[in-house]
Order: C-alpha cells, then sequence, then structure tokens
C-alpha cells in the first residue's frame, strides 16, 4: 500500500496514514484505508489510528479532485462514506493519535474513533467546511453531535473555528493530552486493556452505541449526499475550493 501502513504492535494494529506531509485524502486512500480495516478486523483485536507529526490529514486532496465531474464526485463520496462508516462500526475497540493537525476530513477520520489523544502544542482540530462554502458530511455531523453534544457540535459547524488541544479537551473532542513522545504508546495501551476482555462482548456493547447514527445514516445517505454535491458544484463554492487549493 502506497499512502498507508499497518503497523503490529501485538495484538493491536497501528493504521499510520503515510501520504506525504499533509496526508491528503484522495481516492487511493480511501481505498487502500477500506481494505486495510478489513484485514484489521480479521487479524486484530484493536486498532490505532495516526498519521505525522505535522498532520494527521488535512482532509480533502482538493487538487485531486477538483477536476472530478459529478459523477466521479458521487462514486468518491459513497466510497469515502463507506469508508468512513468502517472505522466508525469497526467491532473493535479504536483510537486516534493526533499528533498533527487535523482539519476538516482529519478531523471527521479522528472522530470516527472510540477515543482521540492529542499531543500538546499547535495541532489543530476542526471542521472548516462552512468556510468554502460546504455542509459538515451528513455521518460526520451525526458522529460530531454524539461525541460533544448538539451544543458545541452546532458551534463548531456553524463557526468553522479550528481548536487547539486544550480546547479540544475541554468542549471533549479528545479524551486526553499527552507529550509527542509518549502520546502513541498511551493510545495503544488504552485499546490493548480493553482488547484484552471478551471480544463478543465489546462488539455489543459497541454496537449497540453506533447502531442509531448507522440507522439515521442509511436513512439519509443518498439525499444528504446529493445536497453535499450540489453546494460542492456552485460556481461561488468552485472559487473557494480552487482557493484552498492553492494551500496544498
Amino acid at each position: 500500500m502506497k499512502n498507508i501502513i499497518i503497523e503490529p504492535k501485538e495484538k493491536i494494529a497501528v493504521l499510520r496514514l503515510a501520504r506525504s506531509v499533509t496526508n491528503a485524502i484522495n481516492p487511493d486512500m480511501v481505498t487502500e484505508c477500506t481494505e486495510a480495516l478489513e484485514q484489521i478486523q480479521r487479524q486484530f483485536q484493536g486498532m490505532v489510528l495516526t498519521g505525522g507529526t505535522k498532520f494527521l490529514s488535512i482532509g480533502l486532496d482538493l487538487p485531486a479532485l477538483l477536476p472530478f465531474k459529478r459523477a466521479e464526485m458521487i462514486a468518491f463520496w459513497q466510497r469515502f462514506d463507506r469508508m468512513l462508516l468502517k472505522f466508525y462500526a469497526l467491532p473493535l475497540p479504536t483510537a486516534c493519535v493526533v499528533s498533527g493537525h487535523a482539519t476538516a476530513g482529519g478531523t471527521i477520520l479522528a472522530i470516527s474513533c472510540d477515543f482521540r489523544y492529542t499531543a500538546l502544542g499547535k495541532r489543530l482540530m476542526g471542521l472548516n467546511e462552512i468556510k468554502i462554502g460546504l455542509p459538515v458530511p451528513y455521518l460526520a455531523d451525526l458522529i460530531l453531535r454524539q461525541i460533544v453534544g448538539d451544543r458545541v457540535a452546532t458551534e463548531m459547524m456553524y463557526t468553522g473555528e479550528f481548536v487547539d488541544p486544550e480546547q479540544a479537551a475541554a468542549i471533549g473532542l479528545v479524551d486526553e493530552i499527552f507529550s509527542e513522545t509518549d502520546v502513541e504508546a498511551k493510545a495503544i495501551e488504552k485499546v490493548t486493556g480493553i482488547a484484552a476482555y471478551r471480544s463478543e462482548a465489546f462488539a455489543i456493547i459497541k454496537k449497540s452505541r453506533v447502531e442509531e447514527v448507522q440507522r439515521r445514516f442509511e436513512l439519509y445517505a443518498e439525499p444528504r449526499m446529493d445536497q453535499f454535491i450540489d453546494c460542492w458544484f456552485q460556481p461561488d463554492v468552485q472559487k473557494l475550493l480552487h482557493r484552498a487549493a492553492d494551500n496544498f
């Protein structure tokens, strides 16, 4: 795999995003992550997702996606949603290590895990989609509200502002903050401890946690995707997206 690495840590898999410095999410990364999650479910008892020390992920690879026509973008978005759902509903304990910035799609990847641990320092998280004329993707909206509550999620999505580790911890977006040298080991330790329990019992508990979000997503996924794609191809939004792509 070119964009990710699976590192076994005894019974735990560390899934490391390794696509350049920014780990921008392109179609190949979505395919590789989907395949990796299937492998991890078969071979391991838990997973830790992480990236680099500059970026967990900057989000969607805008330079790669902007040339897509509508049909291509729909196909990509359906695959992205299914990948995210696999992360979220994986019947294993999971944690995300945020050692670098996790913006937009990076935050979406982080909240798809059971726990989030961040490193001290300037590591920004948030969903800034509204600033470029897009709604927050429907599945991410549902997951975020489950994690931080409706009031905090509303503030995050309405303003599109980023938060630092201390702010993220205060609103419940991340669970704990550690030093850069310790954070990954702490996440592995947490997942390993939970994975020691009976896997069947854990899977049932997790299913109870995720099933309402899954149900609502399956019910409304198609119309919400159509609305997202409609916004994506609005001329004024395309201008903002192209401007944002210049930062990649």
